[in-house]
């Protein structure tokens, strides 16, 4: 008997049943259906051939930047198809530790497109927070019961209320700094600070940092284990991902490592310590932006960012977490080594 679902259907099962196996999209469809998408390539592939594109648009990025630097005011250039790839590109690289913030400086120009800016690049990190959202939803109602359960009884060594503390006082020091550039740089887009030559630099030093934590690592602190003290150390290790090319996973991940965390240990809380930090930068940003008067040009290219971005960081998150249940962090830092090394290599070139 033929089956019933349409190819859409079909493609999106591929998609979440592959992916993120435990996905309750995967049971929806009958296994007459399911036996039709088993060909299909593995989880790991896919990702080492994303990376390897991007690293290699990430080797030409020196040359493509003479294209035209742009500011806030490129939001409205963006068309949707556009739109969706710069979504694509923050939520593959939001929570997967080689900085959101490198590729979508990066990739875009390399693409022609320009920078496309701050304020932009915060907006659709609005998508990958209603993503981390909706994956740890039950972790984040976890912690709140048990934090008012703890302040109720004075149970200050409940592990819910120490994670409560550890997420909220991880949370300033990102939030300390990040307003302490914002009111002392004037034109944050085009500042040094955004330059690649940075972003080069900034993905060599945490690649290496990120190398040194995984061989001092013992790796055998869990979830359980977890203090409000990991959050204050994590939390300042966070506030570097202001610098692009640092990465906010990538920063809190390392840290957690030298903490002894568990790598998926490490990871959980990496996301769930970058709530607040990624919803407060995407909403001051959001106002900046409906501020400026938000025309169709600008509403559509936003929404549509925003989707993929959400839809693709589940994606990263579900997969990264999986990943470091078995494997360690080498793939990330010969990635960022790399990436760091292309750049300096065809800046190096082009200067010459």
């Amino acid at each position: 008997m033929p089956c019933k679902h349409n190819k859409f259907s079909a493609i999106f099962t591929i998609i979440f049943n592959f992916l993120i196996p435990d996905a309750k999209i995967s049971k929806t469809l009958p296994q007459k259906c399911l036996a039709m998408i088993q060909l299909k390539p593995s989880t790991e592939k896919l990702f080492y051939f994303m990376t390897l594109i991007s690293g290699l648009l990430v080797a030409l990025s020196p040359f493509a930047v003479a294209q035209g630097e742009t500011s806030d005011s490129a939001i409205a250039k963006f068309n949707w198809f556009q739109a969706i790839i710069l979504g694509m590109v923050q939520g593959l690289t939001e929570f997967i530790p080689i900085s959101s913030t490198a590729h979508l400086k990066v990739v875009p120009v390399v693409l022609g497109w320009g920078d496309p800016g701050v304020a932009f690049t915060a907006v659709i990190q609005l998508g990958s927070i209603a993503a981390v959202l909706w994956y740890f939803w039950s972790d984040l109602s976890q912690i709140t019961r048990g934090m008012i359960t703890a302040i109720s009884k004075s149970d200050y060594q409940s592990h819910d209320f120490r994670l409560g503390v550890g997420i909220t006082l991880g949370t300033l020091p990102i939030v300390f700094f990040g307003l302490c550039m914002k009111l002392l740089i004037a034109d944050l887009d085009n500042s040094p600070l955004r330059s690649v030559g940075v972003i080069a630099g900034a993905s060599i030093v945490m690649a290496l940092l990120l190398a040194l934590s995984e061989k001092i690592s013992t790796h055998k602190r869990s979830f359980e284990q977890l203090s409000w003290q990991d959050g204050i150390f994590m939390g300042l290790a966070q506030s570097l991902a202001l610098i692009p090319g640092v990465s906010r996973s990538g920063s809190t991940i390392t840290s957690g490592l030298f903490l002894n965390l568990e790598r998926a240990t490490a990871a959980r809380f990496s996301f769930l310590l970058g709530i607040p930090a990624i919803t407060l930068a995407g909403l001051v940003e959001l106002k900046e932006v409906v501020d400026m008067g938000l025309s169709n040009d600008i509403i559509i290219p936003l929404i549509v960012g925003v989707i993929s971005s959400g839809f693709f960081s589940y994606v990263a998150i579900a997969w990264l977490i999986r990943y470091l249940q078995k494997r360690d962090t080498w793939v990330f830092v010969w990635y960022r080594l790399g990436f760091g090394l292309f750049i300096l290599g065809s800046i190096f070139i082009k200067a010459n």
